[in-house]
C-alpha cells in the first residue's frame, strides 16, 4: 500500500463520494419521516393509530435486518471488498418497491391497505439497511484520525440534509403546491409523482458514491476472514456490544431516537394544522436546513477541536432541546404572533436554522465517537466489528424510531385529531391539544438523553492510545505471517 493512494482516502475526493450516497437515506428519511403518516392518515383516510402501529412493525422487522447485514458485510471476502456488494445489490430493488409504497390498492379495502403498507415498507427498509450499513461502516477504515472523521461524517450529513431540503423544495414547491384553492398535500395523484423522482435520486446517489469508492477498496482493512458457528458468533456479538463506552451511546440514541420520531412524524401536522403554513411557505421553510447544513459541520469540528467531542456533543444536544420548545411554548401561552403573519413565518424558520445546526451537530458528532468506540471495541475483543456496530445502533434507532411514530399516532388519537382534516375548518384546540401532548414528550426523552450521553469517556488521547495499540497489534500479526527463505 502507497503513502500516496493510503493519503487519498483522507482527500476531499474520499470524502465527497463517500458522503454523496446519504443523498439516498435523505430522501428516504423525507418520505417516510415527513409524509408517510400523514399520506396513509388523511390522503388514503386510515386511522392515525393504526397506520402508526403499521409502521412501528415495519421499523421493527426491519431492524433486524441491520445486525445481519452489519455481521455478514464484516465477514464477507470479494473482488469488491466487503462493504460494496451489498451497496450495488440495492439501488434499483430500493427504486422498485419505494415507488409502489406511494401507490396503495384501494380495492383491498382498509385491512388490505395496512397490509400493503407494512409489507411494501418492509422491503423498502431492507434494501436500504443493505445500502446504509455497509456504507456508514467504511468511515472507521478510511480514517484513523480523531478529528477527520468527524469531518467524513460531517460531509454525509451534509448531503443527507441537502437531500431532505432537495426534496421539501420538489414536493411542496413543485409537485403538491396549491393549485386554485385545492392543497395538494391532500390530492392522490401527486403522490406517486414525487415517488419517481425520488427513485431516480436514490439510484443516482448509491451509484455514484459506490462507484466513487470502489477505487479505495484494495486499501481498507480487510482482516483475516473468520468463520465460526452460531453460538459462538452470538457470543462473539455479544462481547462487541458489551462493551461500556457503546451501551452509553446506544442509550442515548434510545431516548434521541425516540423524540426524533416522534418529531418527524407529527412535523406535518404542525406545519398543516398549528403554524397554517402553505405549501408555498413550507417549500421555502425547507431552505431552513441549508445554513444549518452548512454551518453545523463547522461548528461541530471546531467546536470538537477546542472542548472534545463529548463536551461539543452535551452542548449541541442542550440547546437543540431548549431552542426546540420556544415556538410552540410561546403559541399555548399565547405569546406568539398570530397565524398568516410574517414575522411568526420568520420566527419559526429562525428557529428551524438554530435547532437544525443544534441537530445536525449532536449528530455528527454522536456518528464521530461512534467510530472512536469501533477501535475501543478492537482493542478489548481482538475483532474489528465495524459493520455490526454501526449496525446494532441502526437495529435500536429503528426500534425506538418506531416507537416515535406510533406514539405520534397515540398522541393524534387522544388529541381526537380527524382523518381528511381540513385545515380551513379544523377546531384550533385540536392541534393546540396535540401540542400539549408532545411538548412534555420531547422535552423528557431529550433530557434523558442528555444525561446519558455525558456519561460517555473516550477522549482523543485514549483514542490514540487505542489506535496505537491496534496499529502495534497488526506490524506484530503481519511480521509473525512472513514466510523465511529457505536455506541456501
Amino acid at each position: 500500500m502507497s503513502e500516496v493512494t493510503r493519503a487519498e482516502l483522507g482527500s476531499w475526493r474520499a470524502k465527497l463520494f463517500y458522503g454523496f450516497g446519504s443523498i439516498a437515506y435523505g430522501v428516504k428519511d423525507f418520505g417516510f419521516g415527513t409524509l408517510l403518516l400523514f399520506y396513509y392518515n388523511q390522503v388514503v383516510g386510515l386511522p392515525a393509530a393504526e397506520v402508526s402501529f403499521a409502521i412501528l412493525v415495519v421499523l421493527w422487522v426491519d431492524a433486524f435486518a441491520d445486525p445481519i447485514v452489519g455481521q455478514i458485510s464484516d465477514n464477507l471476502r470479494t473482488r469488491w471488498g466487503r462493504r460494496h456488494p451489498f451497496m450495488y445489490a440495492s439501488a434499483f430493488p430500493l427504486a422498485i418497491s419505494y415507488f409502489f409504497l406511494w401507490m396503495p390498492p384501494t380495492s383491498w379495502g382498509h385491512p388490505g391497505e395496512i397490509a400493503y403498507l407494512i409489507a411494501m415498507a418492509i422491503v423498502v427498509r431492507v434494501f436500504i439497511t443493505m445500502y446504509e450499513i455497509p456504507s456508514s461502516a467504511m468511515v472507521p477504515e478510511m480514517t484513523d484520525d480523531y478529528n477527520d472523521r468527524t469531518m467524513f461524517i460531517s460531509v454525509r450529513y451534509v448531503f443527507g440534509v441537502a437531500a431532505g431540503v432537495a426534496m421539501n423544495a420538489i414536493a411542496f414547491g413543485v409537485i403538491m403546491k396549491t393549485i386554485g384553492g385545492h392543497d395538494g398535500r391532500l390530492n392522490p395523484a401527486n403522490y406517486p409523482v414525487f415517488a419517481a423522482v425520488s427513485c431516480v435520486i436514490m439510484i443516482a446517489s448509491i451509484y455514484t458514491s459506490a462507484l466513487g469508492t470502489h477505487r479505495y477498496i484494495p486499501f481498507f482493512r480487510a482482516p483475516e476472514q473468520h468463520r465460526a458457528g452460531a453460538l459462538q458468533m452470538a457470543r462473539e456479538m455479544l462481547a462487541t456490544l458489551s462493551n461500556g463506552q457503546f451501551l452509553v451511546l446506544l442509550i442515548a440514541a434510545v431516548f434521541g431516537t425516540m423524540a426524533i420520531g416522534l418529531g418527524a412524524a407529527l412535523g406535518i401536522y404542525f406545519n398543516t394544522y398549528f403554524w397554517e403554513f402553505t405549501t408555498r411557505q413550507l417549500a421555502y421553510m425547507g431552505a431552513a436546513a441549508i445554513p444549518s447544513a452548512i454551518l453545523a459541520p463547522v461548528i461541530a469540528n471546531v467546536l470538537s477541536r477546542i472542548i472534545g467531542k463529548k463536551p461539543a456533543a452535551v452542548t449541541f444536544y442542550a440547546l437543540f432541546l431548549v431552542v426546540a420548545a420556544i415556538m410552540i411554548t410561546l403559541r399555548l401561552l399565547n405569546l406568539a404572533p398570530a397565524n398568516g403573519t410574517p414575522l411568526l413565518f420568520g420566527l419559526v424558520f429562525a428557529e428551524r436554522v438554530t435547532t437544525g445546526i443544534l441537530g445536525i451537530g449532536t449528530l455528527i458528532l454522536f456518528g464521530s465517537m461512534m467510530a472512536d468506540v469501533v477501535d475501543a471495541s478492537a482493542v478489548q475483543t481482538g475483532r474489528r466489528s465495524e459493520g455490526l456496530i454501526f449496525a446494532s445502533v441502526a437495529f435500536i434507532n429503528k426500534l425506538i424510531s418506531g416507537a416515535g411514530t406510533f406514539l405520534a399516532g397515540i398522541f393524534l388519537q387522544l388529541a381526537q385529531f380527524p382523518e381528511h382534516a381540513n385545515p380551513a375548518t379544523l377546531d384550533p384546540a385540536v392541534p393546540r391539544h396535540l401540542a400539549m401532548l408532545y411538548l412534555p414528550g420531547i422535552m423528557f426523552f431529550y433530557g434523558i438523553g442528555i444525561f446519558v450521553l455525558a456519561r460517555y469517556k473516550i477522549s482523543k488521547e485514549q483514542h490514540e492510545a487505542n489506535v496505537r495499540l491496534l496499529t502495534e497489534g497488526e506490524a506484530e500479526l503481519a511480521a509473525a505471517t512472513v514466510v523465511a527463505p529457505p536455506a541456501q
